[in-house]
């Protein structure tokens, strides 16, 4: 990829621009992923001193997010709320249904509703794009309910424009790794709990110190855990020189998971919902 947005991508930058300045005020929930730094990014650029960031701290957002989401906000020179919220007292949410995501975007947006009104912002905005359309999000569900707007969608942008702006503006997320919340890595029907929520992150953390980039490890079981490593083709071949997989192995073992599996489909992004259609 080029450091160079086509016109077409910059026209749509523009019409976001636009977009973002007709609100007057902004509070943009930022998670320090490609979407929402990007968005962050624009808003700055379209309003000004008038946005806020909002960011959660919570068991289902993995601390390496949250200290890169307080470091950008810094560089960029915009005011940063972290809200400590708790998953587990959202009714329904340890239980892990299918709308689990339903359920604590609703919850959370509310908090960042709320928020926003005390700062002052006219509305807050959050960062989908179009090619979120294309999987099973009920959390777009509640934010259309709850009235929040997402920009990015209304301009047309898809993840490749996203990357190649963010690139062009020399944003630092433009090749970073597409992350979604440590809850996705449990099937549904199985319950969260965040001893099994700080397994994840200590083992994905693990994995990102090994130098692998695209990934996820979802975990299996309610006493017994079994950890299920999703890689890239290329990382696949790359995990099974010996030192490298004992090394996975044993560490995972450590931070208890009972047996560590490797995925020999590889990563794929909504990976858990392809195995609830699978099993329904």
């Amino acid at each position: 990829m080029t450091a160079t947005a086509n016109a077409a991508q910059l026209e749509k930058y523009n019409k976001l621009l636009s977009i973002l300045s007709s609100y007057g005020s902004a509070a943009v929930a930022f998670s320090s992923g490609v979407d929402s730094t990007f968005l962050l990014y624009a808003a700055r650029a379209a309003l000004s001193d008038k946005v806020i960031a909002m960011t959660a701290s919570s068991g289902v957002f993995p601390k390496r997010e949250l200290e890169e989401a307080l470091s950008y906000c810094k560089r960029l020179g915009v005011k940063h709320v972290v809200l400590n919220i708790n998953e587990m007292e959202i009714e329904g949410f340890a239980q892990n249904p299918k709308d689990r995501c339903y359920l604590c975007k609703k919850d959370l947006f509310q908090h960042f509703l709320e928020t926003a009104k005390s700062e002052n912002m006219a509305v807050v905005v959050e960062g989908s794009n179009l090619d979120d359309e294309g999987d099973y999000r009920p959390g777009l569900k509640a934010i259309a309910e709850l009235g929040i707007k997402s920009p990015l969608r209304e301009a047309g942008m898809t993840k490749k424009d996203i990357r190649s702006l963010s690139q062009y503006f020399g944003l630092p997320t433009w090749d970073k790794s597409s992350f979604a919340c440590l809850a996705s890595r449990f099937p549904y029907g199985e319950n969260i709990s965040d001893r099994k929520l700080d397994m994840v992150d200590k083992a994905e953390q693990l994995m990102m110190e090994l130098g692998f980039k695209q990934f996820r490890v979802r975990i299996h079981g309610n006493d017994i855990f079994l950890a299920r490593i999703e890689l890239l083709p290329d990382d696949i071949v790359k995990i099974m020189a010996e030192d490298l997989r004992k090394k996975v192995h044993d560490e995972l073992r450590k931070i208890g998971f009972t047996y560590v599996s490797l995925d020999l489909y590889g990563y794929r992004t909504g990976n858990m919902n392809v195995f609830q259609e699978e099993n329904e």
